[in-house]
């Protein structure tokens, strides 16, 4: 079933926010920044109740809005820059001059904002394309040129207000990933606290300083070889989604999360008496775990080739387990790419929220003793993923408290992920203090029976 709607929008100005840099700015990758390099971008909406005319936004937070974001990029000035990319064997940089700047796009929808704002019921995912800022690539050379001979030339951030009139807003950020999510997250509290005080308190400070990441493993060479064979792929690359694909937000309460550990660990007893199972089970890997045990049983419940493995990727925050000190606004990427793996049989029978559980938990703890284990593995083990399974990645984190971002709005009612059908974003509940949100992304039809076993499941989990 598809979930058309059928709307306008008008486009209202586009505005140029500059940092007033005062010389250029060349800032290197790391070698944790090199696996993210190149046309990987996050999408992420922040809808706010605002029930006022236009006229009253563009007189009375419009100009204020543009303010503090100039002030700002004053002090996350390599975001108005771009990442080069040259040839090879030349490493990718960010460059940041005088003349580049911030596209800061204003848009009015007729769109339903209480539609597109909502949890638990299901959007056509172009309801959200004209919500989405957009950032084009750009190389040196035509098309016709070979690939090895262009410098791509990536902008590395935009933004969108789209006016819901008399109903709110939605804050729109593109950004590449250049930056993880804690670097985005600390941009956007910056601003919005900029802009909601009218007062520029800066903790923590950026920091842009290349040389805090060490690299005792010689790391940097494998991923500069690794980034130079996926910049082969980047001109086929397509990020476009099917027409009858829809996003989902599906939301946990507390006490159901906490049923889920008790159901784990009451069936971990059951069925391993080798292994014993954990005395803490956190929120992200137990609600993971029965998201993707539930999506495989929705997707591949008729399917026959139950010997396949099922892949579970995400990425886990190396901050504060590296065995030295990364200062808190650190600019940058400082993640390692973690996976787990089980057969698609394990995964569909009766016990397949238990051991989607148990290797995710594995995972996760291997991560915390030696972050970088497999690193030089990552591009073979991601190729292997889509070549011989399925996979399922996660982006976002409940660690970031999206919700306490405020531009003087009150809290968002929303905070909305755009990523692809294999990919799921999780985030602390809105509205359900201590629970957690996951967003999906169905194909047609799929989103009733993955509600279906949700519910059983959650069911499930009351005994």
């Amino acid at each position: 079933m598809a979930y058309p709607s059928k709307f306008e929008h008008k486009f209202i100005e586009q505005t140029l926010i500059v940092p007033s840099l005062t010389s250029t700015i060349s800032l290197p990758l790391t070698f944790l920044d090199l696996p993210l390099a190149g046309p990987i971008y996050v999408k992420r909406q922040f809808f706010y109740h605002f029930p006022y005319s236009p006229d009253y936004f563009y007189k009375t937070k419009l100009p204020s809005l543009k303010h503090s974001l100039s002030l700002t990029l004053q002090y996350f000035f390599p975001l108005a820059g771009n990442l080069i990319s040259p040839p090879p064997p030349n490493k990718p940089y960010i460059i940041c001059t005088q003349k580049d700047s911030v596209v800061f796009t204003i848009i009015e929808s007729s769109a339903n904002f209480n539609h597109l704002s909502s949890n638990n019921h299901p959007k056509n995912i172009k309801d959200f394309n004209h919500l989405v800022p957009k950032l084009t690539q750009k190389t040196t050379l035509d098309d016709n040129d070979h690939i090895e001979n262009n410098t791509f030339i990536f902008p590395l951030l935009t933004l969108q207000v789209s006016v819901f009139p008399n109903h709110g807003l939605c804050i729109a950020i593109t950004y590449c990933h250049v930056m993880d999510d804690h670097c985005c997250n600390h941009f956007m509290k910056t601003w919005s606290s900029i802009h909601g005080n009218c007062d520029v308190n800066l903790k923590p400070t950026p920091c842009f300083d290349r040389n805090i990441l060490r690299d005792p493993k010689g790391l940097e060479n494998v991923f500069l070889g690794d980034y130079f064979e996926e910049r082969k792929t980047w001109k086929n690359k397509s990020t476009s989604q099917a027409q009858d694909y829809v996003k989902a937000t599906i939301v946990f309460g507390k006490e159901e999360i906490e049923r889920m550990k008790r159901r784990v660990l009451n069936q971990w007893k059951k069925i391993d008496h080798e292994t014993k199972p954990p005395q803490f089970l956190s929120k992200f890997v137990v609600t993971c775990g029965f998201v993707w045990a539930s999506l495989v049983k929705t997707r591949y419940r008729n399917d026959k080739d139950d010997e396949k493995e099922e892949y579970f990727r995400f990425a886990g925050d190396c901050r504060d387990r590296i065995g030295y000190t990364i200062p808190e606004g650190y600019f940058g990427n400082c993640l390692t790419l973690c996976h787990a793996t089980a057969k698609r049989k394990d995964m569909k029978g009766e016990y397949g929220f238990v051991n989607a559980v148990k290797v995710i938990e594995s995972a996760v703890r291997e991560m915390k003793i030696e972050p970088f284990k497999d690193a030089a593995e990552w591009r073979e083990t991601f190729k292997k993923m889509y070549e011989f399974g399925s996979v399922l990645l996660v982006t976002g984190s409940p660690k970031f408290n999206v919700y306490e971002i405020d531009f003087g709005f009150g809290k968002p009612v929303k905070v909305e992920m755009m990523h692809s059908f294999k990919c799921m974003s999780i985030a602390e509940s809105g509205d359900r203090e201590g629970g957690l949100e996951v967003g999906l992304v169905f194909k047609s039809g799929e989103f009733e029976n993955f509600c279906s076993t949700i519910e059983q499941g959650l069911e499930a989990c009351k005994f």
